[in-house]
């Protein structure tokens, strides 16, 4: 068994969450699906960006682990790097950009679920299909 995830019982999951999102080369990847809360892990390419959007019954906290980058919280920017947090509350207008010369790489916490449990897509594009055409819904609670 890997020292870098395991699960107890079910769903009760161990990760050693920076390694695990580092290793990620996906766009988005859900990493877990709890009844009331979501792990994704993200790889923004140099010079992408997660796309300007609003949550609004989802709060969510971003967590960065490499690259630089630029985040836009209801029109304010901020630099944002590895070690650096950010909260963004339900309804918030947002977006996260890599302004860096290596991927921007992060880990969010969503609370309630966003995407579907399990979905993983290579790039942003992927990602924006799978919503638009309604395949990327979070679970039913």
């Amino acid at each position: 068994m890997s020292t870098d995830q395991f699960t107890i019982e079910g769903n009760v999951a161990h990760y050693t969450i920076e390694d695990i999102a580092r290793a990620n080369p996906d766009f988005r990847k859900v990493l877990w699906t709890g009844k009331y809360a979501q792990i994704v892990l993200m790889t923004i390419p140099v010079g992408g960006e997660i796309g300007d959007e609003v949550h609004e019954t989802t709060d969510q906290i971003l967590n960065f682990v490499a690259g630089t980058g630029e985040a836009v919280l209801n029109g304010q920017s901020h630099r944002v790097e590895a070690g650096d947090l950010c909260a963004v509350a339900a309804g918030a207008q947002h977006n996260f950009r890599n302004t860096g010369d290596e991927p921007l790489v992060l880990y969010t916490v969503y609370g309630p679920p966003e995407h579907a449990a399990g979905a993983s897509y290579a790039t942003k594009v992927d990602a924006d299909a799978a919503e638009s055409a309604g395949h990327d819904e979070p679970p039913r609670v």
